[in-house]
């Protein structure tokens, strides 16, 4: 059976990663891997390929940056000849990014069977791409895979046939399993001043990169002044996203935060932060995920999520861009008082596993 994998951004390799690897352990598939170079980063692919174990892709798209149009349009034009050379039997693809809803276009379009890991989730705010794009996706996909009971709900009331949607947990889970030991012996606590010797002192972690936080330089200081008052009492450590770096860099003399501004950095420096702070701002879904398996308390900068099983499970609240909701839910965490919850169902590390065996039992072979 002939897999075509597809990764556009770096989070997609996150989740890329323990499927690839569950593939190889069956001889009777051949996993092929399509980087549409959507994102790319040298520094950071060494991580994500070398220490992640994912293969070199065997195709590489080189995309590149661009508008929502232009860069949906070029992936499409430069996937179907890849499509038609190969005819796998199966493209899978994950999460809801530019590369998801392009090479799933151009895979119906050639008859291809499509699957969708992360399928069904909602944040019924369409003013975000990555709604359009999820909607989309899951609209022509064969196989849907969720990550939470919420998403079987969402699926079903857009028409999508009940048999082929299955729960097979979050293959995020599965990634931050496998790499949490590993993760846990880097030194960037040791290198950033957070900690000495493994024993970490209190400190927050803040990413942002939404348009909706981030475009408004107006939206982006009211933030980043509401943030003040957790930097007030520990460090936050922002690794900045090259989009909101831009932005930063606007606010000129304004920009007198305490907040720690550092360059991006690799999956597992960024894991072992996350694992040790005391709270985690942020505006991204994934980040939602891994810190409700991890425990630690999140606070979500948008007035919507995507994943809500990290909000009524897990350790997540959604606070939005009101700096007085930001302070109080900030104010709570650091008094102690922090929102406890469990893993969700299923999220065990064996997400991987589920969804080989559902392909291997149900994808016919051409």
């Amino acid at each position: 059976m002939k897999i075509v994998n597809i990764v556009g951004a770096r989070p997609n390799l996150v989740k890329i990663a323990p499927l690839m690897r569950e593939m190889r352990k069956h001889g009777e598939i051949q996993p092929l891997l399509v980087h549409t170079g959507q994102h790319y980063d040298e520094k950071l692919s060494e991580v994500f390929f070398r220490q992640m174990g994912i293969p070199e892709p065997d195709v590489n798209l080189e995309v590149g940056s661009g508008s929502q149009a232009s860069q949906t349009g070029d992936i499409l034009k430069r996937i179907e000849p890849v499509l038609v050379e190969h005819r796998p039997d199966l493209l899978l693809v994950v999460g809801d990014v530019n590369s998801t809803i392009a090479a799933s276009l151009a895979a119906a379009k050639l008859g291809i069977p499509i699957a969708h890991v992360e399928a069904g989730l909602r944040s019924f705010d369409r003013g975000m791409p990555e709604e359009i794009n999820r909607v989309l996706t899951d609209a022509i996909s064969d196989y849907l895979f969720v990550t939470e009971k919420d998403a079987i709900e969402n699926l079903v009331r857009e028409g999508r046939p009940r048999e082929r949607i299955h729960f097979t947990g979050n293959v995020m889970i599965d990634a931050l399993e496998q790499f949490l030991p590993l993760a846990r012996k880097s030194k960037i606590g040791d290198e950033l001043g957070l900690a000495s010797g493994g024993a970490f002192r209190p400190f927050g972690v803040l990413t942002l990169h939404r348009p909706s936080n981030v475009d408004s330089i107006s939206t982006l200081e009211r933030l980043m002044s509401a943030i003040e008052g957790v930097a007030a009492e520990i460090p936050v450590i922002f690794p900045v996203h090259p989009r909101t770096q831009q932005k930063i860099e606007q606010l000129g003399s304004r920009n007198h935060y305490r907040t720690r501004t550092i360059a991006p950095m690799g999956y597992l420096d960024f894991v072992c932060l996350l694992s040790h702070a005391r709270v985690v701002l942020t505006d991204s879904g994934g980040i939602q995920e891994e810190t409700t398996a991890l425990g630690v308390p999140c606070l979500t900068l948008r007035e919507n999520t995507e994943r809500p099983v990290t909000v009524t499970e897990g350790t997540n609240q959604i606070v939005g861009q009101d700096p007085a909701k930001i302070a109080r839910a900030a104010a709570e965490i650091m008094s102690g008082k922090a929102k406890t919850g469990h893993v969700p169902q299923l999220w065990d590390g064996k997400a991987s596993e589920r969804i080989v065996e559902i392909i291997l039992r149900e994808v016919p072979q051409g």
